[in-house]
């Protein structure tokens, strides 16, 4: 899929799909939520905004309010790239909420996705 095609996605109609890839795996939404506010500083009430209002991913991340400097420790392959060695910074970090969305959803433990910290 084009870049600029994710780009313009609203995250608002990708976080019902993360949620149900979650649920089926028997994780909660307030796990997602965590996970989701560790990586990009957002609040709960923040993050339902950013929904609500139907933001693109250019546009939640730009307005993200403290993005996690342990980002970078995210590290594996999303759809057969390792995310490590994304070049664009903005696919990076859509790509690192895909691993962190993953590694939920195949049941790895909450302190070992959040790099050790808490949200």
């Amino acid at each position: 899929m084009d870049a600029n095609r994710v780009f313009a996605m609203t995250f608002g109609s990708v976080y019902p799909l993360y949620l149900a890839k979650v649920e089926r795996k028997g994780r909660t939404k307030a796990e997602l939520d965590e996970v989701i506010c560790w990586l990009t500083g957002y609040d709960a009430d923040g993050l339902e905004k950013a929904i609500d209002d139907g933001v693109d991913f250019r546009s939640f991340f730009a307005q993200a309010p403290q993005p996690n400097p342990n980002s970078s420790l995210i590290t594996g392959v999303v759809c057969g790239v390792r995310v490590e060695d994304i070049e664009d910074p903005l696919m990076r970090q859509i790509r690192y909420l895909d691993k962190l969305v993953d590694e939920l959803a195949r049941g790895k433990k909450l302190a070992s996705i959040l790099r050790g910290s808490t949200a």
